[in-house]
């Protein structure tokens, strides 16, 4: 895999082509629609860069706005050493959120509709003004949210998991299949964002536990890196986007028939079937 700036058949930091570019967005497409997984794109082209992932990324985005999807929020990824140590992945990563995707505590969720079904302990920050720019401050990224909630993430990935690269899971819109919100709100400011814990359980066991400050030792500075690799990409954060900001514990595998259940210090419950 390629990282740098060399590049030349798409531009700038690209190994591969537009049309190449585009012909794998329809693969993923493809395997959105029928459930299913591709090859790794790092195996087949291993010339593919981090930029050509998020090229991949922008046009599979794309066709789904041209399909009348809404775009909500954005997903941080791979932001603890939680979750880089369970992929061996070392660099974060980011998706999109369409209003389809998004849950409230309590529903009763359909398991086919995703394939390799994890999920993950989150918070979510939802805007109240946009973030753009990088170098931001965690008292920039304050400054600039509404409220923090507790969110849970369901992964759906449709590349093949073993040996994949960052590549293949930035292409993949960083793995997300759905979000489940809670319904406890709080400011920016009420709580050390650093401190909050949770526990995750699958039928009433405990399978996972985590800290907020596993990412990146404030959730915070998971969104300031967003708004900055937005920013290399033209794009920034919009007012009333939620943003997952990382997961601070290793994915859970869920099954059919299970309920998962998280519990947050002093932010509630979020919980969801799986049917």
């Amino acid at each position: 895999m390629t990282t740098g700036p060399a590049a030349t058949p798409g531009g700038p930091g690209r190994g591969l082509d537009d049309a190449t570019v585009a012909r794998v967005a329809d693969e993923l497409a493809e395997a959105t629609r029928s459930r299913g997984t591709i090859e790794k794109i790092s195996a087949r082209f291993p010339q593919a860069t981090i930029e050509d992932s998020y090229a991949v990324q922008r046009i599979w985005r794309a066709r789904r706005e041209e399909a009348g999807a809404r775009l909500v929020g954005r997903k941080i990824g791979l932001t603890s050493k939680a979750m880089q140590f369970a992929t061996g992945i070392t660099e974060p990563d980011y998706g999109v959120i369409f209003a389809d995707q998004a849950y409230p505590s309590g529903a009763t969720v359909e398991h086919a509709q995703w394939s390799n079904v994890r999920v993950e302990v989150e918070l979510a920050f939802v805007l109240r003004s946009p973030l753009e720019g990088q170098g931001l401050t965690v008292e920039q990224v304050l400054d600039a949210t509404e409220v923090v909630v507790p969110a849970l993430e369901i992964l759906d990935s449709h590349i093949e998991l073993e040996g994949r690269t960052i590549v293949d899971t930035i292409s993949d819109n960083a793995a997300l299949g759905a979000i489940v919100v809670g319904d406890v709100e709080i400011g920016p400011r009420d709580r050390n964002l650093a401190w909050i814990g949770a526990h995750c359980l699958v039928n009433g066991e405990i399978i996972e536990t985590g800290v907020s400050g596993g990412v990146l030792g404030n959730p915070a500075h998971g969104v300031a890196w967003l708004a900055g690799k937005l920013a290399q990409h033209g794009d920034r954060l919009e007012a009333g986007e939620l943003i997952l900001a990382g997961s601070f514990t290793r994915p859970v595998w869920v099954q059919p028939g299970d309920v998962v259940t998280t519990h947050f210090q002093d932010m509630g419950s979020i919980e969801v079937t799986f049917r």
